[in-house]
C-alpha cells in the first residue's frame, strides 16, 4: 500500500474528536502486526478511544518517534465540494479531512513500515487521539513511551509545516464557562438577570485581555500574530426572545507564546467574574452564578539551543530553514516529558480546519523522502 492509497484508507475513518478512533486504530494494529510489528494501545478511561506506539527495529536507544494524532475536526456546516471523509484528487491536490491536519504524515510512515526492516536504531510511531480538543490523549501516550522504550534521539511530530522544521509554538488553555441568571419577562429587567447580556460582558472583558497582550508584546517575536491570543468560539443561550435568559455557556481559548501561563488568565477572568459581574448579578437575585471549568492547559513548545531535535530534521529536509507558529500541537508534552522535540510536517496550516482541506501531492513526496532519508540514517 503506497502512501496515497494508506491516506485514502485513514480519511475514510471519520475520527472527529467527538468521536471514538477505534476503528482506525485497530486498522493500524493489524497493518503493523502483518509486517511483524508489535503495537500497543493505550485506551482511555471509558474505552471508547486509544492512542497507539509501536517500536520498529531493536529496541535500543536513540531511535526516533514519529508522532501524528489521528482525531480530526467536525465538517458540521462547511460547504465541502466533496465527501470529506472519502479521499478525492483533483490536479495535484488531495481533498479531505484530515489530509492535511494530520493523517497525511501518519500515512506515510505507515505506508513505509516495509522499508524499515533493516533498522540499526529504531523508529517509533506514536499515534493520539483527541489533540484537537486540547490535546487530551498525548500525555498517556508520553507516559507510557517514557516508560517502556530506550530513551529517543528526537520526536518528530508531523503537524503541517510545509516540511519545514519548527521550534516553538504556543500553548493552549481551554475553557467553558457557564453563567447563570435568573428568569422573568423581558419587559421586567429590575426583576431578572440575563444570563446572555452577562455572558456578552465576559466575553468582551476576554476581547479587551487579548488587546493589552498585543499592545504589550514584541512584535519580532517570531509568531504570527505575535502575542498571546484570547478567544471566544462557541456560545448558548436563552430561550425566547422574550424571556430573560437562565443560562449561557460559552467556550473560550487562550494561546500563549513560550514564557505565558494560560492559567493565569483564568485567574485574572475568576477575579474579574467574582469581584465585578457576579456581586451586580446576586443584588438582583441570590442563585445567580459564573463558573468556569478547566477543560485543557497545554503547554507551549519552546525553542532549544542546539536541539538535537532540529539539526535531525534540517539533516533530512535538506536546509536550515526553521520557523514558529502560532497553533498549539503534542510537541510541548514530549518535550516537558524530556524528550528533544521538532515539528516537521506535510502540507499547509492555511488548509486545517476549512471545509476543502487539502494536500498537495508535491508535500507528500517531500514528506516521503524526508522520512526515507530518516530510514537510510538509522539503517
Amino acid at each position: 500500500m503506497n502512501s496515497i492509497e494508506m491516506l485514502k484508507t485513514l480519511v475514510g475513518f471519520p475520527t472527529v474528536s467527538r468521536d471514538s478512533n477505534l476503528p482506525l486504530i485497530d486498522f493500524v494494529d493489524e497493518w503493523l502486526g502483518k509486517h511483524g510489528v508489535n503495537a500497543v494501545q493505550v485506551p482511555n478511561d471509558e474505552g471508547t478511544k486509544a492512542n497507539l506506539y509501536a517500536t520498529i527495529g531493536p529496541a535500543v536507544e536513540g531511535g526516533v518517534v514519529l508522532s501524528g494524532h489521528t482525531d480530526v475536526v467536525p465538517i458540521d456546516g462547511q460547504p465541502w465540494n466533496t465527501n470529506p471523509f472519502e479521499l478525492t484528487q483533483k490536479h495535484n491536490k488531495l481533498y479531505g479531512r484530515g489530509t492535511c491536519d494530520m493523517k497525511g504524515f501518519s500515512a506515510i510512515a505507515l505506508s513505509l513500515v516495509p522499508e524499515m526492516k533493516s533498522l540499526r536504531k529504531p523508529i517509533h510511531l506514536a499515534l493520539s487521539y483527541d489533540e484537537e480538543i486540547g490535546c487530551l490523549g498525548a500525555p498517556s501516550l508520553i507516559d507510557q513511551i517514557k516508560e517502556r522504550i530506550p530513551k529517543p534521539e528526537a520526536v518528530i511530530v508531523g503537524e503541517p509545516s510545509m516540511m519545514e522544521a519548527v521550534t516553538a509554538h504556543k500553548g493552549i488553555g481551554a475553557f467553558r464557562t457557564v453563567v447563570t441568571g435568573y428568569e422573568a419577562h423581558s419587559s421586567q429587567t429590575h426583576r431578572g438577570v440575563s444570563a446572555v447580556m452577562n455572558a456578552a460582558k465576559l466575553i468582551n472583558w476576554l476581547s479587551e485581555r487579548e488587546t493589552r497582550f498585543r499592545d504589550a508584546t514584541p512584535t519580532n517575536n517570531g509568531f504570527l500574530p505575535h502575542h498571546t491570543t484570547v478567544h471566544s468560539g462557541v456560545v448558548h443561550g436563552g430561550t425566547a426572545l422574550n424571556i430573560i435568559s437562565r443560562q449561557c455557556e460559552f467556550l473560550w481559548d487562550v494561546r500563549v507564546i513560550p514564557g505565558g501561563n494560560a492559567i493565569s488568565v483564568f485567574e485574572e477572568f475568576q477575579a474579574f467574574c467574582q469581584e465585578v459581574i457576579l456581586p451586580k448579578m446576586q443584588a438582583v437575585h441570590q442563585d445567580s452564578d459564573i463558573q468556569t471549568t478547566i477543560l485543557a492547559d497545554t503547554p507551549p513548545l519552546q525553542e532549544v539551543a542546539d536541539s538535537p531535535a532540529l539539526k535531525l530534521a534540517q539533516d533530512l529536509a535538506g536546509n536550515t530553514v526553521h520557523s514558529r507558529v502560532a497553533y498549539a500541537a503534542e510537541a510541548g508534552q514530549f518535550q516537558e516529558a524530556g524528550f528533544p522535540t521538532v515539528i516537521c510536517g506535510p502540507g499547509s496550516i492555511d488548509q486545517a480546519h476549512q471545509p476543502n482541506e487539502f494536500i498537495s501531492i508535491d508535500q507528500m513526496e517531500q514528506a516521503e523522502q524526508f522520512l526515507r532519508k530518516l530510514i537510510q540514517r538509522l539503517s
